[in-house]
């Protein structure tokens, strides 16, 4: 198995490739950005890279979108991300263009470099390697988006002036409708995000926090 590795710290870019070759692993390249990371593969067709998320020069997610464009070449390389973070917007596009050849790994979850190993080799062989808490915060990201897509037009144009701190009195005048018509469609976003009343939460923050995210 042929892989290359992208990872912007090369104490442990160096390291992950020196246990990879000590189990057998060929590492065709260990490069330091997204770009080497595109250069490497095109050069060495790898069986498949490992890819940390944040790379020079933002340190954001450069790491992520170059694996989105790995998996839509053609041929598709596998790609198994190997972060700190669980970044849902990429991997969430990353994992719905097929998840054959796709793994997503947490460093600090990982204890064992032969485990790792062997879900590289599934990954390389067009099999899936998901950390549970990956899983878990990809659902989560999916149903906040879900109930925003079940927003009406005016109530997301509500929920915008929500998040912008206006008060409901600010919103029926934006609107030119009385205050009663804003409360109807804040208490449908409410309901619509699962916002029961609570002694513990203001569902108003709650609701623009959701809004924040899912628009993030």
């Amino acid at each position: 198995m042929r892989v290359v590795i992208a990872e912007d710290s090369a104490i442990l870019r160096d390291g992950l490739a020196q246990l990879l070759e000590l189990r057998g692993v060929e590492v065709a390249a260990a490069v330091g950005d997204a770009d080497a990371l595109l250069a490497a593969v095109a050069e060495h067709r790898p069986d498949a890279a490992i890819v940390d998320i944040r790379l020079p020069p933002t340190h954001t997610d450069e790491g992520l979108r170059a694996a989105v464009t790995l998996r839509r070449a053609s041929p598709p390389v596998g790609v198994l991300i190997f972060s700190q973070y669980v970044e849902t917007k990429y991997a969430a596009q990353l994992l719905g263009d097929g998840s054959a050849g796709v793994g997503y790994l947490l460093k600090e979850r990982v204890v064992d470099i032969g485990e790792f190993t062997e879900a590289l080799r599934r990954v390389a062989a067009g099999g899936t390697a998901l950390d549970p808490e990956v899983v878990s915060q990809l659902f989560s990201a999916s149903r906040r988006r879900s109930a925003l897509d079940a927003l009406t037009p005016r109530e997301r144009e509500v929920l915008a002036l929500m998040a912008e701190g206006r008060t409901n009195q600010a919103i029926a005048a934006a609107f030119t409708v009385s205050e009663r018509a804003v409360e109807k469609h804040i208490a449908n976003i409410f309901t619509k995000f699962d916002l029961p009343p609570s002694e513990t939460g203001h569902r108003r923050v709650l609701a623009v926090l959701r809004y924040l995210e899912s628009a993030a």
